[in-house]
């Protein structure tokens, strides 16, 4: 197993653990048996969490089909890796800007990871794959 294919899991599990923040900042409140009422969710941490936790998922689709793009057409698997692990480390600190509630920073956070997806989707064409 790649360390770009670990990074895959890693995306996904902080993905999940963003919703977390919320989750205990509502201990009594939050309804397991209705876990989407967006009442919960309405303002504050629970918004901002809630909120990196859906990114985390939009996120995700390119960044898997990116990497099993390069790995299948053979690009260095230390330009994939450098690449998959920079865009985990980015999108720690976006999550972390969003629940700080910084939203311009965060925002230029963003397209860093996106430009480390579309690095990592391109790197067959400039690894000559």
């Amino acid at each position: 197993m790649t360390i770009a294919e670990l990074c895959l899991l890693g995306s996904v599990v902080l993905t999940i653990l963003s919703i977390t923040p919320a989750k205990l900042s509502g201990r009594g409140e939050y309804d397991n048996g209705n876990p989407r009422d967006p009442r919960f969710f309405a303002s504050g941490l629970r918004m901002r969490s809630l909120g990196a936790h859906q990114n985390g998922f939009e996120a995700f689709p390119l960044f898997a089909a990116a990497v099993i793009l390069a790995e299948m057409r053979a690009v260095p698997q230390g330009t994939v890796d450098l690449l998959t692990v920079a865009f985990v480390v980015v999108r720690v600190v976006y999550v972390l800007l969003y629940l700080g509630d910084r939203p311009s920073l965060r925002s230029m956070v963003w397209w860093v990871g996106f430009a480390c997806n579309l690095a990592i989707f391109f790197s067959p064409v400039w690894a000559g794959r």
